[in-house]
């Protein structure tokens, strides 16, 4: 498997540091070209690395860091995202995960990474002999798995919410400009 984050204002940034803390390599791509993302990537650490958007987008697992309104424009990017799993980690208020899915054509989409703000999810999720929370949700149960296994490798406890309408809305930006309940939610499950 390989990773790549789109997007590396704080989310993405944020992201970028927790799979440097495991020495796993990502990924990183914006609109902004290579070099520019070069001086943050360095300073998260040597498996963070910089790469055009063509080149970022034919990872098997794609963080969405962007702001909401450009998905659509990454979703242009490929005529078919099949094979591909695609990790909706924005907030776009009234817009639901499978809003995004239709971007993105043959991919397989799993809301996750967007409860936490940037700089908690920035942190090292390992607290006081627990693990931070990242809620996971998606209309395809296969695609969940290989996010949880990744989830876990980054050292996050994940939830499965369920499906996009049912769990996925208990992390989601309502139309009504507020937020399910369990958004900012700073949660932690304990080692047995």
């Amino acid at each position: 498997m390989n990773y790549a984050i789109i997007g590396f204002g704080a989310v993405g940034q944020a992201l970028a540091r927790a799979f440097a803390r495991q020495d796993i390599e990502v990924a990183v791509a914006s609109r902004r070209p290579p070099e520019a993302l070069a001086p943050q990537a360095e300073a998260i650490g040597p498996t963070v690395i910089p790469k055009a958007l063509p080149d970022a987008i034919q990872a098997d697992i794609i963080f969405l860091a962007v702001p909401f309104e450009e998905h659509g424009e990454v979703g242009k990017r490929l005529a078919s995202w099949q094979g591909k799993t695609i990790v909706d980690a924005m907030n776009g208020f009234g817009a639901s995960s499978a809003v995004v899915a239709k971007a993105f054509p043959g991919a397989r989409v799993v809301k996750g990474f967007n409860h936490l703000v940037a700089r908690t999810l920035a942190t090292d999720p390992r607290v006081k002999g627990g693990r931070r929370v990242v809620f996971l949700a998606s209309d395809d149960e296969g695609a969940a798995a290989p996010v949880a296994a990744l989830a876990e490798q980054l050292g996050f406890a994940p939830v499965h919410l369920g499906r996009f309408e049912e769990g996925g809305a208990l992390v989601q930006a309502r139309a009504d400009k507020s937020w399910g309940p369990l958004i900012f939610q700073n949660l932690f499950k304990q080692e047995a």
